[in-house]
């Protein structure tokens, strides 16, 4: 491990977890990642982005594509920023994927998901499905496509695949998650037991959260829970997660759950990493070496 992993993680739970527990709604949420995002998160150099509409069935979504200085595959990651479901959006996460364009040479697509509690359950799920049938009908090759997603827009990214395969479509060539979110009924252990180890995410914010995505809707619904979902068939899955994360169990059991179902898993649990680390590859060599590791899987998926 890195000398700079515990310096991070002693800021992290000194001020940004802070900064998330008394931020005062969505909107100041919000307003603090992307600033962050503008201040620490840089893509390599070279790298483009530009605005598109996917667009299938009468449904459109705005997305952000992020294009690798030197292009050389015709493969496309679709991915789901996280936030839960309230913030985040395809500008905090575009130079982490710019970074994984560089390593894998494949452009990204970022779907602009409508955010809760404007819009709450189904619209984020709608507009992610309306974004893959977008890429689809714009002629991309299901089999030449990579969905991935960290946190919440991880539970969006395995609620599509649960959909795909369920209907019997074309799916993905895999699905990748940083530190997802699987169970909205927060009945994993490590909820409550990593609540003060946990380097950015405030526990008792959770249920707040998941009332302003979910309102009276069942948290145990598959369709909101992918750790109940039926993935029969499925993609392979690669999933990642740190071992002080209250999120950490969900990775766990969404990994076991996977592999009884019969779907190819590559599952990994990192000692003392925050939330989502890899968006901090810019200073945090572990977030390199994870990067890395995704992209020899995607190259393997891809083979």
């Amino acid at each position: 491990m890195s000398l700079l992993r515990p310096v991070l993680n002693s800021y992290l739970r000194l001020v940004e977890k802070p900064r998330l527990a008394r931020a005062e709604g969505p909107e100041q949420m919000r307003a603090n990642l992307e600033r962050q995002a503008r201040y620490f998160f840089h893509a390599p150099r070279g790298t483009q982005k530009q605005w598109q509409i996917l667009q299938a069935a009468g449904r459109q979504v705005e997305a952000l594509e992020v294009v690798p200085r030197v292009l050389t595959s015709d493969s496309v990651i679709l991915y789901i920023h996280g936030g839960g479901f309230v913030f985040g959006s395809p500008r905090t996460h575009a130079a982490m994927l710019g970074k994984i364009g560089q390593l894998t040479g494949m452009r990204a697509v970022l779907p602009r998901y409508r955010l809760a509690p404007e819009a709450p359950f189904p619209a984020a799920a709608t507009d992610v499905r309306t974004a893959w049938d977008g890429l689809i009908a714009s002629g991309v090759n299901p089999a030449h496509v990579i969905v991935g997603g960290d946190s919440a827009g991880g539970a969006l990214a395995l609620g599509l695949l649960a959909e795909l395969a369920g209907a019997g479509a074309a799916q993905p060539a895999g699905v990748f998650c940083f530190s997802t979110l699987t169970d909205l009924t927060y009945s994993g252990e490590s909820f409550r037991q990593n609540a003060q180890a946990e380097a950015v995410l405030v526990a008792e914010r959770a249920d707040e959260m998941c009332r302003m995505y979910l309102g009276n809707h069942p948290a145990e619904d598959p369709a909101v829970s992918p750790l109940f979902a039926d993935f029969t068939g499925a993609a392979p899955v690669w999933l990642t997660v740190g071992d002080t994360e209250i999120l950490r169990d969900d990775s766990r059991r969404m990994a076991a759950r996977l592999r009884e179902q019969g779907v190819d898993v590559c599952f990994t649990e990192v000692c003392d990493l925050p939330h989502v680390w890899p968006i901090l590859h810019n200073i945090l060599p572990e977030a390199r070496a994870s990067l890395r590791d995704l992209a020899a899987w995607i190259s393997q998926r891809l083979d």
